[in-house]
């Protein structure tokens, strides 16, 4: 029986109990037993209706609870180095949390326009629409993002619909020996247009350890 019916069930045989007992007035005042009777049952009653209650309100409190969903995150790194200053990166900006890091110099992805075999671009995309949260990392190489991460962004187009990761979201770093802000901001500029054309929420770049500290806030 639903809880509802339940409490409403209860609360019914409780006011029949008192009308039946209280509504006589001849068998109330018969004899001094049926008044104690007419007194437990009431209280019975009573017991009964908190007892509900007190039930109803936990159940909404289970079934308002939200669920701790983990959230994943992919960690894709641009460097051919695996342990250089962009992973150093991304573990000052994921530190406390679960992460995949997946480097794209283990993957063979065509160039733009290339129809090679053994193309890998579909085992990335596929991880990276399993991720809620994806962190792309890039060193700057020629004053601007590495080739590995722009020849991944770059094969989005046409085959990946606009949109197509809506809800989730990215994080940009991009690092190098003396960048300057032209090289920033074009490597952001990039990044964030990217992010918005396929539906990411962009949340940010971070090209240095106080930078990534402070975006940290946002995951």
């Amino acid at each position: 029986m639903a809880t509802d019916d339940y409490v409403k069930s209860e609360i019914s045989s409780a006011f029949c109990v008192t009308r039946i007992l209280g509504g006589n007035t001849n068998f109330a005042t018969k004899t001094k037993n049926n008044v104690k009777m007419k007194r437990i049952l009431t209280f019975c009653a009573m017991l009964i209706m908190l007892a509900t209650g007190a039930t109803c309100k936990s159940n909404d409190k289970s079934m308002n609870k939200p669920t701790d969903k983990k959230e994943k995150i992919l960690f894709i790194n641009g460097s051919p180095n695996r342990d250089g200053n962009t992973a150093a990166l991304a573990k000052v900006l994921l530190e406390g949390n679960e992460y995949e890091t997946l480097n794209l110099t283990d993957y063979r992805i065509n160039v733009y326009g290339q129809t090679l075999n053994g193309d890998q671009f579909d085992e990335v995309y596929k991880k990276m629409k399993e991720a809620d949260i994806v962190v792309m990392g890039s060193p700057v190489y020629w004053h601007n993002i590495c080739a590995s991460v722009r020849v991944l962004l770059e094969r989005f187009y046409g085959p990946i619909e606009p949109g197509t990761f809506k809800g989730k979201r990215l994080f940009f770093l991009y690092q190098g020996a003396a960048p300057t802000k032209m090289m920033l901001d074009d490597g952001e500029y990039t990044m964030s247009r990217f992010a918005g054309m396929y539906g990411f929420t962009y949340e940010g770049m971070a090209n240095d350890k106080s930078q990534a500290r402070k975006l940290k806030e946002k995951l």
